[in-house]
């Protein structure tokens, strides 16, 4: 199975680490990765935010499943994206975005309902 992980920082070096273990696993792709991911997955110089690029790289290279780490390209709908040019995508679709790309959606109901949350504050632009 071939495999490309979208992103850079710790969170994506952890599924490199952890996906790079898999017996189904042929090839790993990270894009950009680091240092770091680079132990475990060819980097290649694709940003995370190049959602065309990314999906010509995944046509091109046959990806069975691509894993997407950061909140940027989940929010401009990538994961979307990829399934409607019939590619699988790991990570959640542009309709549910929201909980993932705005994060103080899911505190503010937390002392409602007595689930224990950090303080927090909600900033909008403006």
């Amino acid at each position: 199975m071939k495999i490309l992980l979208i992103g850079s920082g710790g969170r994506e070096h952890a599924l490199a680490w952890k996906i790079a273990k898999s017996p189904l696993l042929t090839k790993l792709y990270a894009a950009p990765g680091n240092a770091g991911i680079a132990q475990h997955a060819e980097c290649v110089d694709i940003s995370a935010d190049n959602l065309e690029g990314l999906l010509e790289f995944a046509r091109k290279q046959s990806i069975d499943l691509t894993v997407v780490g950061p909140e940027g390209p989940l929010c401009k709908g990538i994961v979307n994206l990829f399934q409607e040019n019939g590619l699988k995508a790991f990570g959640p679709t542009i309709g549910s975005r929201r909980t993932r790309g705005q994060q103080g959606l899911l505190q503010e109901p937390a002392p409602r309902y007595g689930i224990p949350t950090a303080n927090y504050r909600v900033f909008k632009p403006g």
